[in-house]
């Protein structure tokens, strides 16, 4: 078997009825500053950063994350993750395989020693027919509801009562599928002027989500036609500009609700949406529950 890196992940398409992973490791971690050695993974992690700021170089790219981010290290890739906040970070990690394909015993089952690599190992990534592999953009924001779920998976994980496999199992694929029906966070494609540009314009509308970035508007910064400026927007960006723009506010609007006292009509305002009732509308049909009852939920977690 090729064991050159350039051939990793290995990937198996398979319906998702056949998806059946294992959980070998869940567990809260808190990291101080600095730059960890790099690595591979027999088996697959997400890696969730619950307070503070961490980054992964993998593959040519540096990735920040920021708290309410996480990171899918795929098995048999270099990666090397860094802890960029003074006072540490807090992770949650899980470790995992699709198709229960890994027997864990110790730490060296899942983390890769170079000195003695056995290719056999390296677990498969899951593929189902017509979707994007789950590790094609390895950064998500998940919705407070799969952060839940993982919770839930460390502390089964943890206690280990009679059963937690299945309960773990049944944890993983809710988790997997509510990755997949994450929209991405950037997806950006920098090799034409056109990227650039959209590159920069993305930086903007992050930098202040609450102007009023309407089609018209972005296609003015485009320096385009709307139809055309929304059109090339979908194809580099992976969504339409009027979504990018709701991630963006929501992502923030989730910020400001776990880290700030300020009140729910000044968040919604901070973001973009100065009537309170259509900003917990919006708020409601990402998250699944009112701001107010975000904010109490990410007290307790």
């Amino acid at each position: 078997m090729n064991n050159d890196p350039a051939h990793y992940p290995k990937q198996r398409t398979a319906s998702m009825s056949e998806w059946s992973p294992s959980v070998h490791y869940a567990q809260f971690q808190h990291m101080p500053a600095g730059i960890l050695p790099e690595r591979r993974l027999y088996d697959f992690e997400l890696l969730y950063v619950c307070h503070g700021e961490a980054a992964t170089r993998m593959q040519g790219q540096h990735y920040i994350l920021e708290a309410g981010q996480l990171i899918l290290l795929p098995s048999g890739v270099y990666h090397q993750n860094e802890v960029i906040a003074a006072a540490g970070v807090r992770f949650l990690g899980i470790h995992f395989d699709f198709f229960n394909e890994l027997d864990i015993q110790t730490e060296a089952d899942m983390v890769v020693n170079e000195l003695s690599v056995w290719p056999d190992k390296f677990c498969f990534e899951a593929v189902a027919e017509g979707q994007a592999h789950l590790t094609e953009h390895p950064v998500y924001t998940p919705p407070l509801a799969c952060v839940q779920l993982m919770e839930q998976l460390v502390e089964e994980f943890t206690k280990r009562a009679l059963g937690y496999e299945l309960v773990c199992k049944g944890l993983m694929l809710n988790i997997l599928a509510y990755l997949l029906r994450t929209p991405l966070s950037r997806t950006l494609t920098q090799a034409t002027l056109h990227g650039r540009r959209l590159a920069a314009l993305m930086e903007r509308i992050e930098a202040a989500p609450a102007t009023s970035w309407s089609n018209t508007a972005i296609a003015e910064q485009m320096n385009m036609s709307v139809d055309h400026a929304a059109k090339l927007f979908k194809q580099m960006a992976g969504m339409p500009p009027s979504e990018f723009v709701q991630s963006v506010r929501h992502r923030e609007a989730r910020r400001l609700l776990r880290e700030s006292d300020l009140s729910i009509e000044i968040v919604g305002d901070h973001v973009g949406y100065s009537d309170i009732h259509y900003f917990s509308r919006i708020f409601r049909r990402h998250e699944g529950i009112s701001p107010r009852e975000y904010r109490k939920l990410s007290k307790i977690l």
